[in-house]
C-alpha cells in the first residue's frame, strides 16, 4: 500500500525537524535522571507538549514525574504513544567515543543505556509529525502521549494501566531501540514479553534491647551485652539465602531471572549498635503471572523467617506487578508495512568514523564498515519470531520482560524495534554502547527512522477504518480468550531511597560522591 498524502507530510516533517530532535535527544541524554527521580526530564516534556498545544496532566497516576498529554482534532479515534526517560545508576558515560563519565560526575552516576533518551524523543517526533499531518489534512481524531517514568523498575505502566490511562485507544504504538537479536528493525509477533514483579523488603529493628532479654533485666550498658542482630544482618541473610535457594524457587523450565538491589541501611557509623533499618529490592522477570506469584511466595516466607531470627519485623512494598503481553497480528502487520516504507536507519561516514574510534578505544581494530549487519537490514516479524522460538520451550508463551505489556490488555498494541547503533565484533564494554546511544551522529539515524514509523503507523490507524476495526476485533477476541485484569493494587513507590542527584555545598552531585573522600 502506498503512502497517503498525510503520511508523506508527516515523513517530511520528521526529516525537516532533524536538528531540533537531535538537540532534544542530547538534552535528555545529559539529564540522565534515574527511576522515579526524572524531575528535569518530565518538566521539559510537559513544557514542550503544552507549547505544542497539548493539554497535559502532570503527576498522572500519583507519580510526580509522569504525565498524560492529549490533543484533539475533533471526534474520532485516538492513538496512543509515549516517552520513557529514566536512566540507569552506575552507567554514567559521556557522549564521546572513549570511556569516561559526563563532566562533573563519577562513573557511578546514572546514564542512558537502552537509551531511553532516544526512545522518548523518537516518540515525541512521531507524535508531533502526526499532529501536523492531522491538522494539515483535516484528519479527525486525537492523540494521547504518556510520560512513563521508572521503566527500568517496570514502574509507571502498570499504574497507568490500572487507572485507565490506556483505555479507549484505537491503538497503542510501542517503540524500543533494538537491544537483542533478532529483535532489530522488526515487530514482535506472537512471543511478547513476560510478567515482572518487583518488591522491596524493609527490615526494621524497633526493640533491639528486648532480643533475648529476661523480664526485669536492666537496660544493656556494655558493648558486650546481648542485642538483636538487627536490620543489616537481616539484609545480608536475605540476600545470601535467597541466592542459595534460587534453584528451588522455580523448576528449570521457562526462562526466568531475579536480581537484587540494596536501597538503604540505617546504621550507626562508629559503634556496634544494631542497624535499625535496611531495604532490599527484588526484580523478577518470568513468563507467567503464576511463576511470579510462586517466587514472591518463597521470598515472603524467607523474609519473615529471617526477621524472626534477627529481632526485626519486615514489611513488603510493591514496586511493580506487570502482566505478560498480548499479541495482535493486525497491529504488527500494520506497523511492519510502515517499517518497510521507512527502511532501516542509515549512518553516514561521520557516524562510522566515531564508531571506528569506539572500536579502537575498546582495544580492537577499526573496521571500514563498523556497523553490525543486522542494524542495516529489515527482518519480517514471522522470521524474527521463528529465530526467537528456537531457544524457548514450545509451551513458553512469553519471554524476557518489559512493562509495555500492560498496555496490550487495554488497547490493540504493536511492539516494534528499530536499530540503535551497534558494532561488529566484540564483546564490547558497556560504555561503548552507552556512548553510541548519546553521540548525535550515531543515535540520530535511529530517532529519525523510529519517529517516521510511529507517525506513519498512527496515521494509517486514523485514516483506515478497516485496519482499525480489524485490530480491535483481534484485540477483543484474544482478550476474551485469555484475560488478565490489572495487577496493580499499590501506590506509586516514590518514597523510597531511590538513587538520585543531590544539591549540596559541593554542588550538584550524585548521591554517591564523585570523588573518594568528598
Amino acid at each position: 500500500m502506498s503512502l497517503s498524502a498525510a503520511q508523506t507530510s508527516a515523513q517530511k516533517w520528521v526529516e525537516n525537524a532533524r536538528a531540533g530532535l537531535s538537540a532534544d535527544c542530547a538534552r535528555i541524554f545529559d539529564f540522565a535522571e534515574p527511576a522515579w527521580r526524572e524531575y528535569k526530564s518530565a518538566a521539559w516534556y510537559v513544557e514542550r507538549l503544552r507549547a505544542e498545544g497539548f493539554t497535559v496532566e502532570e503527576g498522572s497516576g500519583g507519580m510526580p514525574t509522569a504525565f498524560c498529554a492529549q490533543w484533539s482534532n475533533g471526534d474520532g479515534p485516538v492513538v496512543g504513544m509515549y516517552a520513557e526517560y529514566d536512566a540507569v545508576p552506575g552507567n554514567c558515560q559521556a557522549a564521546r567515543p572513549e570511556a569516561g563519565p559526563r563532566e562533573g560526575f563519577g562513573p557511578h552516576a546514572a546514564g542512558h543505556t537502552d537509551p531511553h533518551s532516544a526512545l522518548g524523543i523518537s516518540g515525541l517526533g512521531g507524535l508531533l509529525a502526526t499532529k501536523v499531518a492531522m491538522d494539515l489534512h483535516g484528519i479527525k481524531g486525537g492523540l494521547r502521549f504518556t510520560g512513563e517514568p521508572a521503566e527500568k523498575v517496570r514502574g509507571s505502566k502498570p499504574i497507568h494501566a490500572a487507572q485507565g490511562y490506556y483505555d479507549g485507544l484505537a491503538g497503542m504504538l510501542s517503540f524500543h531501540p533494538f537491544y537483542m537479536l533478532p529483535m532489530c528493525n522488526t515487530v514482535r509477533w506472537d512471543t511478547h514479553c513476560g510478567a515482572a514483579y518487583s518488591m522491596i523488603y524493609r527490615f526494621i529493628c524497633d526493640d533491639p534491647h528486648l532480643f533475648g532479654a529476661k523480664d526485669g533485666a536492666p537496660i544493656p550498658q556494655s558493648h558486650s551485652d546481648i542485642r538483636a542482630p538487627g536490620a543489616n544482618d537481616a539484609l545480608v541473610m536475605m540476600y545470601s539465602q535467597a541466592r542459595m535457594l534460587r534453584d528451588t524457587m522455580l523448576p528449570h523450565t521457562g526462562g526466568w531471572s531475579i536480581s537484587e538491589a540494596i536501597l538503604s541501611a540505617g546504621q550507626a557509623t562508629a559503634d556496634n549498635l544494631p542497624a535499625g533499618l535496611a531495604e532490599l529490592q527484588y526484580m523478577m522477570r518470568v513468563p507467567t503471572v503464576e511463576m511470579a506469584e510462586a517466587v514472591s511466595s518463597r521470598l515472603d516466607d524467607l523474609a519473615h523467617s529471617i526477621a524472626g531470627q534477627t529481632g526485626c519485623r519486615v514489611e513488603r512494598h510493591w514496586v511493580c506487578k506487570s502482566r505478560p503481553g498480548l499479541a495482535n497480528h493486525a497491529m504488527a502487520n500494520l506497523v511492519w508495512e510502515q517499517i518497510q516504507h521507512v527502511g532501516p536507519p542509515v549512518w553516514d561516514e561521520d557516524a562510522k568514523a566515531l564508531m571506528r574510534k569506539v572500536q579502537e578505544n575498546c582495544g580492537g581494530e577499526p573496521d571500514a564498515d563498523p556497523i553490525l549487519p543486522a542494524c542495516k537490514e529489515l527482518i519480517p516479524p514471522q522470521e524474527a519470531e521463528a529465530i526467537l522460538r528456537q531457544s524457548l520451550p514450545p509451551n513458553q508463551r512469553n519471554s524476557t520482560s518489559d512493562d509495555y505489556t500492560d498496555m496490550t490488555w487495554h488497547a490493540p498494541t504493536a511492539r516494534f524495534y528499530m536499530a540503535r547503533p551497534a558494532l561488529k565484533g566484540g564483546p564490547y564494554p558497556a560504555w561503548a554502547m552507552n556512548a553510541l546511544g548519546g553521540m548525535t551522529q550515531t543515535i540520530d539515524p535511529m530517532v529519525q527512522a523510529a519517529a517516521q514509523v510511529l507517525a506513519l503507523s498512527a496515521l494509517r490507524l486514523l485514516e483506515d477504518d478497516t485496519a482499525r476495526d480489524t485490530a480491535l476485533a483481534e484485540f477483543d477476541r484474544r482478550k476474551g480468550e485469555h484475560d488478565i485484569a490489572p495487577l496493580c493494587d499499590y501506590p506509586a513507590p516514590i518514597g523510597f531511597n531511590w538513587p538520585e542527584y543531590s544539591d549540596t555545598a559541593r554542588g550538584n552531585d550524585w548521591h554517591i560522591p564523585t570523588l573518594e573522600g568528598s
